[in-house]
């Protein structure tokens, strides 16, 4: 599997703000929920969110739509800051954190340009009903570390061994992560850049794509689809 690039991308166009992504994170990574003192406080954890912008003047206002998640950076800033070597680059295009290894100093949440890692203040609790919903095959983390999207690499480490199992490469094909998943519009498209049919390395190439903050040179594995504006174009052309 050493072949294997992992990466996403992400279309603007399609993003409708649901946040049906957000939410399918914390359902699969066992994100705990955020109570209202977490927002009150700064503390909130997200592993995705879905940035908001206005653009326009009233009444022709018109909201625009981010999402925003751990960029998976082949030159990540948070790496080379940490004292214990939690988070490290490996071999599949991502960038792993290593939660036993985590003393909790912060300065890789300092170092990154996308504001994408969190320290988790608290102790995760759910209300008891929710004991049951855990995902088993996601640790729970205590209260102490960083925390930040991990690709759903325990998905990514099922595939595998099946596909070892069974022989067959393909089985990782349809692989996708719990937020490309869950969205309705098909804004999120993950899997292998280094597979030239796959989609996701097709729209890794589209004219419309971009990094965030391309100049300060992090060389994301996930990219962003520019937003069309038809009337934009229509006035540019019209011009």
């Amino acid at each position: 599997m050493s072949d294997v690039k992992w990466g996403m991308v992400v279309d603007v166009d399609k993003c409708s703000g649901c946040q049906a992504c957000v939410i399918a994170c914390m359902s699969e990574n066992n994100i705990p929920i955020n109570l209202d003192r977490d927002f009150t406080e700064n503390r909130s954890i997200a592993w995705i969110r879905v940035e908001r912008y206005w653009e326009g003047e009233y009444p022709d206002v018109k909201a625009r739509f981010l999402p925003v998640l751990c960029q998976h950076c082949g030159n990540a800033p948070c790496e080379p800051v940490c004292p214990v070597y939690a988070t490290f680059h490996n071999d599949q295009g991502m960038n792993i954190q290593v939660y036993n290894r985590c003393v909790g100093t912060r300065y890789c949440a300092n170092n990154c340009p996308y504001h994408a890692r969190y320290f988790n203040y608290r102790r995760p609790t759910w209300p008891e009903t929710y004991n049951n919903y855990l995902n088993p095959d996601v640790t729970v983390r205590d209260r102490g570390i960083m925390e930040k999207c991990s690709f759903c690499v325990q998905r990514i480490n099922a595939a595998t061994r099946i596909a070892k199992r069974e022989g067959n490469e393909d089985a990782i094909a349809g692989l996708q992560t719990a937020c490309a998943q869950a969205c309705p519009t098909d804004a999120l498209v993950f899997g292998n850049l280094n597979n030239p049919n796959s989609e996701v390395s097709q729209l890794y190439d589209d004219e419309r794509s971009y990094v965030l903050q391309e100049s300060i040179g992090t060389q994301p594995n996930v990219r962003y689809l520019k937003k069309i504006d038809e009337h934009a174009a229509e006035k540019a052309h019209a011009h």
